[in-house]
């Protein structure tokens, strides 16, 4: 918890890792002792946990937790130290026969920067400390922040790979950043005193009141509800996971949603279920990051929140090793934009 509020913004690391048969369980076979050690150094647990054929997701104290055979990525919000989860992973993944072959890290900027602890209090001792934590042969490398015409909204990326044997066809991955939700529906993310409830099932009444469960109906939910307020969920569906953190206090309220896609996707799927998150929460104020190898998903961002009243205030695009395009969005409700419009608003580079 941060002296002025707690910080929703997350962290998010991702680790790809390769060995001579990836087709076994790999990373899932790490046991739930070696999985706690890992938390533990970031400052977190595991609150609720769900799986299927092709990866286990897992609801943490602060945000997600998924692990794929070759994959393994975490998110966490709050105060935690979530750089320090690489050395531990590293070493039980190579008990396992898996060596480390990408890393990317990403982040918004923070609402609190004082209250994060080191190796968080700036992006230059971020960087510094996965330069320094990462295996020499990782040397294709490249650290940036990404701004926009938002002062309070730039996207922070540093990712490093070994082409040799990094996949060259992962999937695309859409990050959101949401602020300044309406206040009538952050409402929904508060527990009501004595409900005589857990978190598991406060956490289903939030998805059902909410419309989350609408969003992807196909997909399994593992939900959480915090208590007094705050609110976390995976979905996994197939081999893709989404998933919500949701900060719903006044002043500094923040959600998140986060999904990957298929390029063999219908082109309007990425609209709908852009569309119906943040039609939950209703923002002033979003973020969009789009990582893809050779794919224009981006493009298609726009024209998913332009018809629920946000519209495009800035777009950056910037490549990176082992990883792709990153394109970076900021959006605003008409109503609250400030700034001199111009041709520029409509989101070219």
């Amino acid at each position: 918890m941060a002296v002025s509020g707690f910080e929703g913004f997350e962290k998010r690391l991702e680790l790809h890792f390769f060995g001579d048969d990836p087709v076994k369980m790999g990373l899932r076979l790490m046991d739930f002792g070696s999985l706690e050690e890992v938390l533990h150094a970031v400052q977190c647990t595991i609150v609720s946990a769900v799986g299927n054929r092709f990866f286990d997701a897992y609801v943490l104290s602060e945000s997600s937790l998924f692990v794929y055979p070759t994959k393994i990525i975490i998110k966490t919000c709050g105060t935690t130290q979530l750089l320090k989860s690489i050395r531990p992973l590293i070493h039980h993944a190579r008990k396992l026969g898996l060596t480390l072959c990408g890393c990317r890290y990403t982040r918004g900027s923070f609402i609190f920067p004082k209250s994060q602890p080191f190796p968080h209090t700036s992006f230059k001792e971020e960087v510094i400390y996965i330069e320094e934590t990462l295996p020499a042969h990782l040397c294709f490398r490249k650290a940036a922040i990404m701004p926009s015409k938002l002062p309070s909204h730039s996207w922070h990326v540093f990712s490093a790979g070994d082409e040799t044997h990094y996949p060259s066809d992962v999937p695309y991955t859409v990050e959101v950043c949401m602020t300044e939700l309406d206040r009538v529906l952050a409402r929904k993310f508060f527990r009501r005193p004595g409900d005589g409830k857990n978190g598991d099932s406060a956490g289903k009444d939030m998805t059902q009141v909410t419309g989350i469960d609408n969003i992807n109906p196909g997909s399994i939910i593992c939900d959480f509800a915090f208590d007094p307020c705050g609110y976390s969920m995976n979905g996994i569906d197939g081999d893709r996971y989404s998933t919500i953190h949701v900060t719903p206090e006044d002043g500094y309220s923040y959600a998140s949603f986060e999904c990957v896609g298929s390029f063999y996707d219908d082109s309007d799927d990425i609209i709908q279920v852009l569309k119906k998150a943040v039609q939950v929460f209703r923002p002033a104020t979003l973020s969009v990051s789009t990582t893809c190898t050779s794919h224009d998903v981006w493009t298609r961002v726009a024209r998913a929140l332009e018809p629920v009243g946000l519209k495009c205030r800035s777009c950056v695009m910037d490549e990176f090793p082992a990883a792709g395009s990153i394109v970076f969005q900021t959006f605003t409700t008409r109503r609250k934009y400030t700034g001199k419009e111009n041709d520029d608003d409509r989101g070219g580079r």
